[in-house]
């Protein structure tokens, strides 16, 4: 079948629509980004602004049309952190519904996990044995580890890049001082976290997945996104200890001339940065191997799980 997976997520709404059957690889057959930022959008109360809404009710709409356009039989609606923060998220899902039809579903951060933790280990298969997931999105940070499909432990903390920019940031680039001690507090924070993983076992594979994670791997040396997603990119604590360096004494601007980095994402790569520094020094990592599938490869794998009638 075509399905259709619309992800509203704190910089962009994406639609990616894959040709797939259960025990097939999902074959990408269109793939179209909107970016909105709708987690800088807020009002001083934290509601999602009204030219923010009307935007997104635009953004979702068109994206309807793509994909009936496209043929796609179904499409599944999701949104993360930027939407489930924002105080006046029942009016956001309301005016989506009422404007365009779509059910849009806000995912928990756990939710997150748990089907991105689904898809890395679909993607690398059993033969990875105990495998810790990890993901830096854009408003949150999930970490999830297991032997099964569902993990064993799944997390989601409110470091995201994103929110890290906007937080902890006053200037552009951050001063020393902002990022020394936004490094010092992530450390802090993730003491809790590490030591709840630590005690699910030694993984046998630590990988991790989505933008940031690929973006900072194709910095240090990774292979480019042309190589195709079944080249062996890695992220090493050295290479980003180099990276981290070198990235905060540039601005969002000069960063976004960089090879891989996006124009829409340069603005919280170096939160990125310093949010998966501190994640592999809490888990005591060197390494991480990157995963393309994600948290969009999850939901499509869930979906197509529930229809063969397997349970949610």
């Amino acid at each position: 079948m075509r399905l259709g997976v619309l992800d509203v997520g704190s910089n962009t709404v994406h639609l990616l629509v894959v040709d797939a059957h259960r025990g097939a690889h999902p074959m990408p057959a269109s793939s179209e980004r909107t970016v909105l930022r709708l987690a800088e959008r807020l009002t001083d109360g934290g509601d999602l602004s009204d030219t923010g809404i009307e935007d997104l009710v635009h953004t979702v709409a068109q994206a309807k049309k793509t994909a009936r356009k496209l043929g796609c039989e179904d499409l599944m609606a999701f949104a993360t952190s930027a939407v489930r923060d924002c105080g006046n998220v029942a009016d956001v899902l309301a005016s989506v519904r009422a404007e365009t039809g779509v059910e849009l579903k806000v995912l928990t951060g756990n939710d997150e996990a748990k089907l991105t933790f689904l898809a890395a280990r679909r993607w690398l298969g059993w033969s990875a044995g105990r495998l810790l997931v990890l993901d830096i999105g854009g408003g949150s940070l999930e970490l999830a580890i297991g032997m099964d499909e569902a993990p064993d432990y799944a997390k989601s903390v409110p470091f995201g890049a994103g929110r890290i920019t906007r937080e902890r940031f006053s200037s552009d680039p951050p001063s020393r001082e902002e990022v020394a001690e936004t490094a010092d507090w992530l450390t802090e924070q993730l003491a809790a976290v590490a030591r709840k993983v630590a005690k699910r076992g030694e993984p046998d594979r630590v990988v991790a997945t989505s933008k940031t994670f690929r973006t900072l791997a194709r910095l240090t040396g990774a292979a480019p996104s042309s190589a195709g997603p079944r080249a062996r990119r890695v992220l090493t604590e050295p290479g980003l200890r180099q990276l981290v360096a070198f990235i905060t004494r540039m601005s969002a601007a000069d960063l976004a001339e960089l090879e891989g980095v996006s124009a829409s994402r340069s603005h919280q790569l170096v939160a990125g940065a310093l949010v998966a520094q501190a994640t592999m020094r809490a888990l005591s990592r060197q390494e991480l191997e990157i995963c393309p599938w994600a948290l969009r490869e999850g939901i499509i794998l869930r979906r197509l799980d529930q229809a063969n009638g397997e349970e949610s």
